[in-house]
């Protein structure tokens, strides 16, 4: 069984996930929840159930997404969408801080996020994974990113086992999911009527206590085991283990590098949505006055012509070099910085590539033994 909290999980009707809903908002919480908008699941705000999507599928394949509707009344049968949680702690664009030319001289204000309790219902176990790595890289002790921080801080986040995978799902190899396995404040897993919820933070536990809860039964905590082991069976594709993925850098050569620049746009779609990803650039703005500035760091991509700019020149000029950056530094290089894989096999960036490039593929044959290098 996956890591749970100490507590038995307890049983509760749909309706008692509406008085938690009710509760958060009247709390002034900010809720965000799954809802089907332009064709895809995205996280919006919501203060009742029927704004989930409620009997709603999802296929994915290789450049492939469609959502579809089934005869059931499930809220949380879909994988996820190509919204992660990264934007929400780490901005996709945001001024940093000021500048302004004073009588007495330059003044220089750090420009801090407005910010409010949010609630963040649905959250899969792949991408609490990813939230840690971010974690990781922008709240170091050393060093922490207070624009992070400030909106990290404020998250309350309801995690829900995954039943289905998704054909581009790998998060069983990569070992993310589909369970829940910590990084959550109250956990769910959807049953044919109802939930088995909680709680995995002294945060959450507030939350649920007055909910109409009932003892969980033998049976229930079968199918919550069932369904995820199921989901990981489901999975098709998979990524080598840790280990071998650090050969890449001993595969540099290898041509299949070069083949890959003949299908990549170098577009930047599989960073955009990749929920690890944290590459972002610096901006500064003066205004026409000249008496004013503002320092703006926005997403940046290392598939991006200008962000391995050095002077009057680019480190990676070609899509292959680029493409083995961002493969080689996350699957290869982020296990020195982070220890382990910057992959938590949600397998966005297979879903929603325009020219369908399956990330498992190229590395499964970029380290295969028997393969060519030029």
């Amino acid at each position: 069984m996956p890591a749970r909290d100490n507590r038995r999980p307890a049983y509760i009707s749909r309706s008692s996930l509406q008085t938690l809903l009710d509760r958060l908002v009247s709390a002034g919480y900010a809720c965000l929840g799954p809802t089907a908008k332009d064709g895809a699941i995205q996280y919006q705000p919501i203060n009742n159930l029927n704004q989930l999507p409620r009997g709603l599928r999802n296929d994915q394949e290789p450049g492939h997404y469609r959502l579809r509707q089934a005869d059931d009344e499930r809220l949380f049968a879909w994988n996820h969408g190509p919204q992660v949680l990264k934007p929400l702690c780490f901005a996709p664009q945001e001024v940093v801080w000021q500048e302004r030319q004073t009588e007495s001289g330059m003044s220089v204000k750090q420009s801090m996020p407005a910010t409010k309790p949010t609630a963040v219902i649905g959250v899969r176990a792949c991408d609490l994974a990813a939230l840690k790595i971010q974690d990781q890289h922008f709240m170091r002790k050393d060093s922490t990113d207070p624009h992070y921080q400030a909106r990290r801080d404020q998250l309350l986040l309801i995690g829900v086992d995954c039943a289905e995978s998704a054909q581009t799902c790998f998060c069983a190899s990569t070992g993310d999911g589909p369970a829940l396995d910590g990084g959550f404040d109250i956990g769910l897993a959807e049953l044919a009527d109802g939930f088995l919820i909680w709680t995995a933070s002294a945060r959450g536990t507030p939350w649920i206590e007055e909910l109409d809860q009932q003892p969980a039964t033998d049976d229930q905590l079968a199918e919550m085991l069932q369904a995820t082991e199921n989901a990981a069976a489901g999975q098709s594709r998979h990524l080598p283990n840790e280990k071998k993925l650090t050969q890449l850098y001993q595969r540099l050569g290898h041509s299949r590098w070069l083949d890959l620049s003949k299908r990549c746009l170098s577009c930047g779609n599989c960073t955009s949505v990749c929920p690890t990803c944290f590459c972002y650039s610096y901006e500064h703005h003066t205004a026409i006055t000249g008496d004013s500035a503002e320092v703006v760091r926005s997403w940046d991509s290392c598939f991006s012509a200008t962000h391995s700019e050095m002077g009057s020149f680019q480190v990676r000029s070609g899509i292959d070099q680029r493409y083995r950056q961002w493969a080689t530094h996350k699957l290869a290089g982020w296990q020195e910085q982070f220890g382990r894989s910057g992959c938590v096999g949600c397998g966005r960036c297979i879903s929603w590539c325009p020219v369908g490039i399956d990330l498992t593929e190229e590395v499964q044959v970029i380290l295969n033994e028997g393969s060519r290098d030029v």
